[in-house]
């Protein structure tokens, strides 16, 4: 921790901005740091309890909310070292950095902890292969919007961890549990375990997102840009649905497409008399 008065940082090349930069590109097995940049997602990180190792600060003529999350910082006992605007511009990975850059603790969850026991209701979102670490943000946020149970990043998805996601998330993967499972076959055999029936998101499907009964325990399964869902994926969905669309348009952005097709599961189960609300609330 840094009281008050501390020297500032004024060195590019001190090892810490390094390390934020290394990780920045890339996290690796030996340092599963994750990098947060901004006061709204630091302040997240703070209220949720996730454990900060080191913050960056740039406090000359810092605002009123910045002043406030770093006494807070402070109080909690968390390492803050004061530094200067460049070295904030050369630890953060954003392109136009805020004042605030830290260094968390944050693990996937297990997939068999994202996944309630017995017949407790369930809803995940299994992420096929997205390639654009903003889409997998985005994707994580709407399922915390839409009161998803947890997200499974499957095959070659970008990292939901990486610093790209987490800004797209706004906040929901520090929250929202996020899991990465390498193989698909894997988890869609655990969840055909768990009594989770997938349902494939597909615009071959016959039956929409409207129409379809939405089980208590489902898991929504969205696939890569252009591609869409892996056949495997397709071929041991429980049901395939589509969302209905205009003559000529072709797809949606696949986090605008979850976000329809939970907030259709919404609906659907607030109607149908004998359905449960699941974890969609």
């Amino acid at each position: 921790m840094s009281a008050p008065g501390a020297p500032v940082l004024t060195s590019r090349t001190h090892p810490l901005v390094q390390r934020m930069r290394r990780q920045a590109r890339g996290r690796s097995a030996d340092d599963p740091t994750v990098v947060l940049d901004g006061v709204h997602l630091v302040a997240m990180a703070a209220d949720l309890g996730v454990a900060l190792e080191a913050v960056l600060v740039d406090q000359a003529g810092a605002s009123d909310e910045l002043s406030r999350l770093v006494a807070h910082l402070l109080r909690s006992g968390t390492r803050v070292t004061p530094a200067t605007a460049a070295v904030l511009d050369a630890a953060s990975p954003v392109q136009s950095p805020s004042r605030i850059v830290a260094l968390a603790h944050l693990a996937p969850t297990p997939l068999a902890s994202a996944v309630p026991a017995g017949a407790a209701p369930a809803t995940l979102v299994l992420v096929d292969a997205v390639q654009d670490p903003g889409n997998v943000g985005a994707i994580v946020r709407t399922a915390d919007a839409a009161g998803a149970s947890a997200v499974v990043c499957v095959g070659s998805c970008a990292d939901p961890f990486g610093w790209k996601a987490l800004r797209g998330s706004m906040g929901s993967t520090l929250r929202l549990p996020v899991c990465i499972a390498p193989s698909l076959d894997d988890t869609l055999a655990f969840l055909a375990h768990a009594e989770v029936d997938v349902y494939g998101l597909d615009a071959r499907a016959t039956l929409g997102v409207d129409d379809a009964p939405w089980p208590n325990r489902v898991a929504l399964a969205v696939g890569r840009e252009g591609a869409g869902l892996d056949d495997a994926i397709c071929a041991g969905a429980t049901t395939l649905i589509r969302i209905p669309m205009r003559d000529g348009v072709e797809s949606l952005n696949v986090a605008v497409a979850t976000g329809i097709a939970l907030y259709a599961a919404r609906r659907v189960r607030r109607t149908t008399p004998d359905a449960r609300i699941g974890a969609v609330r």
